[in-house]
């Protein structure tokens, strides 16, 4: 289900997606606080559509301000341990990577998953982008169900 909500005009293209991190200490006193402040923390998030003619509002955080978007919580893609790993079946990461540099490293440490978390797992997408593991896991790439706000 979609919800109007205001994030910085740099996000605000159709298909961006983001995770909501929540409050800013420069958030308080602002007039607009309910409508930026309406997301759940931690959720991955897609713009589905800027909303025609909304002004831009100034904004202590976003240096361009913001604007009116609808947004809908979208699944997070993410290496998870093959064993087990099926449509259907619930998953948690496989833990923390200190290889930065491998092609798989987003998706071992994806943003809006949490490590210690279990996520339903909505489709296989088959092998990982690297050629090995330096830490020789066996992982297996799907994607995470969106999460509930």
């Amino acid at each position: 289900m979609s919800t109007i909500s205001l994030i910085g005009t740099r996000l605000a293209d159709p298909g961006q997606e983001f995770v909501y991190q929540g409050a800013s200490s420069a958030c308080e006193g602002c007039p607009y606080r309910d409508q930026c402040l309406n997301l759940s923390e931690g959720v991955r998030y897609r713009v589905n559509d800027v909303r025609e003619g909304a002004q831009t509002l100034e904004c202590a955080v976003h240096d361009t301000g913001v604007t009116a978007v609808e947004v809908e919580p979208v699944g997070v893609k993410a290496n998870v341990p093959a064993k087990n790993a099926y449509a259907g079946s619930k998953a948690s990461l496989a833990g923390p990577c200190p290889h930065t540099e491998c092609p798989s490293h987003e998706f071992c440490e994806p943003n809006g998953a949490e490590f210690d978390e279990d996520y339903q797992i909505t489709e296989i997408l088959g092998d990982p982008p690297h050629d090995y593991c330096m830490l020789d896991r066996d992982l297996t790439l799907v994607e995470f169900a969106a999460q509930e706000e």
